[in-house]
């Protein structure tokens, strides 16, 4: 294997564990505030006796929360990305 074909290697390795990476980051950007929440409202439901809507609030606050999460998440993903890219073009001039 030469050099080249390393190279090409060392990048699909590297892309594949970046995109893992990535949707971890995610799951768990969307998972932990819809369980925290939902339990939080559940339980709340029950001291109160206010069955659904605390559960429901709590669900709808996590989906909000957890968009503007990935919202920021993606934009400074692709600002890295962005500039990775005008580094690897400076780079190769």
């Amino acid at each position: 294997m030469d050099q080249k074909d390393e190279k090409v290697e060392k990048n699909n390795k590297e892309g594949v564990w970046s995109a893992l990476s990535l949707a971890w980051q995610l799951g768990y950007t969307i998972a932990i505030p819809i369980v925290v929440l939902a339990l939080g409202g559940r339980f709340l439901d029950r001291y109160f006796g206010t069955s659904p809507w605390l559960l429901l609030a709590g669900v709808f606050l996590s989906l909000g929360l957890s968009t503007v999460a990935v919202y920021y998440k993606t934009i400074k993903i692709i600002a890295t990305t962005e500039k990775e890219i005008k580094e690897s073009q400076k780079n190769k001039l």
